[in-house]
């Protein structure tokens, strides 16, 4: 597979979010408002990156070669959090009206499994360096894609006449459910 092919498939046809279901909770949380959508896929997006290169470089350098590989998912939560940390640190100090826009999301992306997952899947698909960085981007990207198009979508349906049983929550799935369909059948 080339890396335009990796990126791709990574981005559209094996989305994090609707084909992993990764990612699911500030999807469905921060997907109400664009630009809290936008903020939330750019700062996924970033932490993906930074925390995938920290736990490739310790898991191959420092794992594998002292045969401590059992401890990648404890090491790779705490290089999440912290990295989280970091960028929370950053948001308060510059950027006040994204903080603000973020609110209790921001400190929740550091248990945002599509983090996680994504730092798993570079090391279970034993991915070169390059590979990771084209995977990981892909994947942060297609984050942010879907939860950009479903926020555009969700702020419409606030007008639509959606029986009362099924706003909020139930339909907010039941489209992410179409959308996984939709990608998977044209993206993939």
């Amino acid at each position: 597979m080339t890396l335009f092919q990796l990126f791709m498939t990574s981005m559209l046809s094996e989305n994090i979010i609707l084909t992993k279901f990764l990612g699911i909770c500030p999807f469905i949380g921060t997907s109400k408002r664009e630009t809290s959508a936008v903020g939330m896929g750019v700062s996924v997006t970033i932490i993906m990156l930074l925390s995938s290169i920290i736990t490739y470089l310790i898991y191959n350098y420092i794992l594998v070669p002292t045969e401590t590989t059992y401890l990648r998912t404890l090491m790779f939560i705490l290089v999440i959090s912290s990295t989280v940390q970091m960028l929370e640190m950053i948001i308060k100090k510059y950027f006040s009206k994204l903080n603000k826009l973020l609110g209790l999301f921001l400190p929740l992306i550091a248990t945002n499994c599509a983090i996680l997952g994504t730092t798993l899947l570079n090391v279970n698909n034993d991915y070169t360096f390059i590979e990771m960085l084209v995977f990981t981007l892909g994947s942060g990207l297609g984050f942010a894609l879907i939860i950009f198009i479903f926020s555009t979508i969700r702020e419409r349906m606030e007008y639509a006449r959606i029986p009362k049983c099924f706003k909020g929550a139930p339909i907010a799935l039941i489209t992410a459910s179409i959308m996984s369909l939709v990608f998977s059948r044209y993206f993939g």
